[in-house]
């Protein structure tokens, strides 16, 4: 049947192009050759007379207007985006997409963070800056964040946000059973598009403040450079009639933007205080995109962007002196812990070149990619000593350079093959300059000189992997995805998995889409997490780990199940899909994860740095529901899930976990043993995340200057926009061995912002107005107790906030 149809499809080119041909010769020829006229007569009745009346004059058809340069680049450069998504599918997973409109509407807009955003979507919990901001399905860490469908490389995890908003057109976070193409972290595929709109030869300068001493300062710019070869044709595959030639200057895109952040809370505050101590904060960042075309069918795109944030740890007072420690040290034998001055500093920089080619049936994309990271932790060295038993001054660094190629060829209408690699070489040093204080029994009694201890570790890491897979539309409805991954990592551990993946997409009606979908993930350690330490050096000293031995830190590998129904529905309308419809799109999905050496991670000591252990066996399941519903000016969402998970037995970085003393809570055992012979829950899981949010806007344009006093009419409320959003937890885990929860919290976030024109200017200015946490809930996010919790952190207290920005 396939053969008939391809037989028949090639018939169907066949006979069109003879016909185009045939119209374009009749053409031709009609303008160069007069041929004789042959007339044929034939009886016909003579017509009755009629006068002949006078038709109205008509006016001359007015044509339309050229596309400008700037036009016409646009629209080419639009094509390529569509055509890149024929490259990375998401076929058979479930998606959330924010806008960069919708981001901007909510509290906050594009001033708060990436991770802030991806709060408001299914499945994603809120965790302490120290624990990684976020979790998605319960899983610590491990989410693949893309731009423009290259992968960023890893790095080294610190406190700040590495991306701005700003750049973001779009923002979709993708779980489930993930296709081929997506290898190494699979728990979620936070897939960034930059903007296309911000090539107009404009941009927006603004100013954001208010509680906490927030001051935030953002400038953004972008245009086209329109170059002087030919550029018609809104799709890739219509190339421009004239030729490119080797004089001819290729059209340019380009947007910049940078921020500028400083506040009193960088970290969350350990005690519930309005105003936490030592916690000032300066956050810059800065991103750069630029696209210009090699020829007709192929884009060059360079993405670029930096970020250097600095943070005082904040203090939480009243903690005592370690037991172990013999005073005085440095001549001081007692500590205020209000008054420690330990300070983190993060640095990052990353870029991407990718080349992009698109021609009827193929398209193909390889990129080069770098990253380079930089933390350092610098403590108080006698604070930390007497209140921590160790000042420990850790530095890690991690350069990255590698390369992406993805292919996709449509061989029919029924499949498309897609088929890629990426290999990246990773720089790893980590260093550890510890101050401890010797001692035998360590009772605070035997203790000597403070001594240093250095345990440097440096390694070259690679990761390679390779993947192909077909999408097969079996029917008009029925899709299947199936693929074959392999990837194989030489790190501290050599290790290596072949991986399949399969899913279905359904679709009995327009409207409804059923998908389900296994597949096998093999992830990796971060490098700088999994470094060994010389546990040994630490011995019999006030600095000495809980355990005596460590095995090397594993890539975990699991069997993930995924499987969910999405319905829309049209409603007040006359005919289906129309834009004047108000949609409702309602979505439900289920998961389970089998995995194998579950990778987790940690603060283990007064370092606010993460270190990596694995769990010998862990499951992960869950259910999310999500609702979004838009009609006119007014847009809403909730979401909710309900998910556990657990794990038993550590079996890699050992020392970290407790062997010496036991604990009446855990029925006499010490937590390493109850780990070993329990099922647990680690100490991300939360049973029930929820998130919601609602959008009104008015009119749908900006207020002109007069409108802008006519409260008493409609077009006063011109340009305003309101918004509203929250999130919801029912408590991370806390206690011995993760055996307790922390108090469930609800924090809900209101806005409101308006847009208006001054007096001879088409370019809005924008005023708006924030309130986080509306009714000031005092919620702890950490309690300070749990596997790998080191300090409490609360949620932030009620802050006002201004902003201001104009497009120029």
């Amino acid at each position: 049947m396939l053969i008939r149809s391809r037989y028949c499809n090639r018939a169907y080119l066949l006979g069109s192009s003879a016909l185009i041909a045939l119209i374009g010769l009749d053409t031709t020829a009609g303008a160069q050759v007069k041929l004789p006229e042959v007339t044929v007569t034939a009886p016909v009745k003579k017509p009755k007379p009629q006068v002949a009346r006078r038709a109205p004059p008509t006016a001359p058809a007015a044509a339309a207007p050229a596309p400008t340069p700037a036009e016409q680049v646009a629209a080419r450069n639009n094509a390529f985006d569509a055509s890149r998504a024929n490259l990375y599918t998401t076929i058979g997973t479930t998606s959330d997409t924010k806008s960069h409109d919708t981001i901007e509407a909510l509290p906050g807009g594009t001033n708060q963070p990436v991770e802030r955003v991806l709060l408001q979507a299914p499945g994603v919990s809120q965790d302490s800056a120290a624990s990684g901001l976020l979790h998605v399905r319960n899983d610590h860490a491990n989410v693949q964040f893309r731009i423009n469908g290259v992968m960023l490389p890893d790095g080294v995890t610190g406190f700040g946000s590495v991306l701005d908003t700003n750049l973001i057109g779009t923002i979709a976070l993708v779980t489930g059973a993930l296709p081929a193409e997506y290898g190494l972290r699979t728990v979620g595929l936070v897939d960034i598009t930059t903007r296309a709109d911000a090539f107009n030869n404009s941009g927006s300068i603004g100013f954001y403040g208010g509680s906490r001493g927030t001051i935030s300062s953002t400038l953004t710019y972008g245009g086209t450079i329109a170059g002087t070869c030919p550029t018609q044709g809104s799709t890739v595959t219509k190339a421009p009639a004239a030729m490119w030639t080797t004089d001819c200057t290729a059209p340019v895109q380009y947007f910049f933007t940078g921020t500028y952040l400083q506040n009193r809370e960088g970290i969350e505050n350990p005690t519930p205080s309005l105003n936490a101590i030592h916690d000032f904060s300066q956050q810059p960042k800065g991103f750069g995109y630029m696209s210009t075309f090699v020829d007709p069918a192929t884009r060059l795109s360079l993405i670029t962007g930096t970020a250097y944030n600095t943070f005082q740890i904040p203090n939480n007072p009243g903690q005592p002196l370690d037991a172990a420690v013999t005073t005085p040290v440095f001549g001081v034998s007692t500590f205020d812990s209000s008054l420690l001055n330990e300070n983190q500093r993060e640095f990052t920089q990353y870029g991407v070149l990718a080349l992009q080619r698109s021609t009827p049936g193929f398209d193909g994309q390889i990129s080069y990619f770098t990253r380079y990271n930089n933390l350092h932790f610098i403590p108080d060295t006698v604070g930390d000593l007497l209140i921590n038993g160790i000042a420990s001054d850790v530095s890690r660094q991690s350069y990255t350079n590698g390369i992406q190629a993805d292919a996709s060829y449509m061989i029919n209408p029924a499949h498309t093959l897609r088929t890629g690699f990426t290999v990246s070489a990773e720089k790893a040093w980590v260093a550890n300059a510890s101050i401890t204080q010797p001692c035998m029994a360590c009772d605070g009694t035997d203790g000597g000189n403070p001594e240093q201890i250095v345990d440097d570790v440096n390694k070259l890491g690679w990761l390679a992997g390779v993947y192909v897979q077909d999408e097969w539309k079996i029917t008009n409805q029925l899709t299947m995805n199936a693929g074959l991954r392999f990837d194989q990592m030489w790190q501290f551990v050599d290790a290596n998995q072949l991986s399949p993946r399969l899913s279905f997409t359904y679709k009995p009606f327009q409207d409804t889409t059923f998908h389900a979908g296994y597949a096998r993930y093999f992830t990796p350690p971060v490098l700088v997490e999994a470094a060994p330490v010389n546990v040994a050096a630490f011995q019999n000293t006030t600095g000495a780990t809980p355990g005596t031995f460590g095995s090397p830190v594993l890539p975990e590998r699991s069997h993930y199940f995924d499987a969910g129904v999405d319905q829309k529905f049209y409603l007040a309308c006359a005919r289906h899909g129309a834009p004047d419809c108000a949609v409702l799109d309602v979505g439900l999905d289920a998961y389970y994860k089998i995995a194998r050496d579950l990778l987790d991670n940690g603060q283990f000591g007064q370092a606010l740095v993460l270190s990596a252990f694995n769990y010998e066996k862990a499951i992960n399941e869950g259910i999310e529901f999500s609702v979004k519903y838009k009609s006119g000016g007014f847009q809403a969402y909730g979401n909710v899930a309900v998910a556990q998970q657990k794990a038993t037995n550590v079996v890699s970085n050992q020392y970290l976990f407790d062997n010496t003393t036991p604990l009446p809570d855990l029925g006499g055992l010490t937590e390493f043993q109850y780990i070993a012979s329990h099922w647990i829950y680690t100490d991300h899981a939360q049973l029930v995340t929820g998130s919601a949010g609602a959008i009104y806007q008015f009119c749908g344009r900006p207020a002109s200057f007069n409108e802008m006093w006519m409260w008493n009419s409609w077009n006063g409320w011109c340009g305003t926009r309101l918004s509203a959003d929250m999130i919801y937890g029912s408590g991370l885990r806390a206690g011995d061995a993760n055996i307790d929860t922390v108090a469930p919290y609800a924090q809900f976030n209101v806005g409101i912002a308006r847009d208006f024109l001054l007096p001879n200017d088409d370019k809005p200015l924008t005023v708006r107005f924030d309130v986080v946490n509306l009714l000031d809930t005092v919620y702890q996010i950490r309690s300070g107790s749990g596997i790998g919790v080191f300090a409490a952190q609360y949620g932030p207290r009620r802050g006002y906030f201004v902003g201001i920005s104009k497009k120029i």
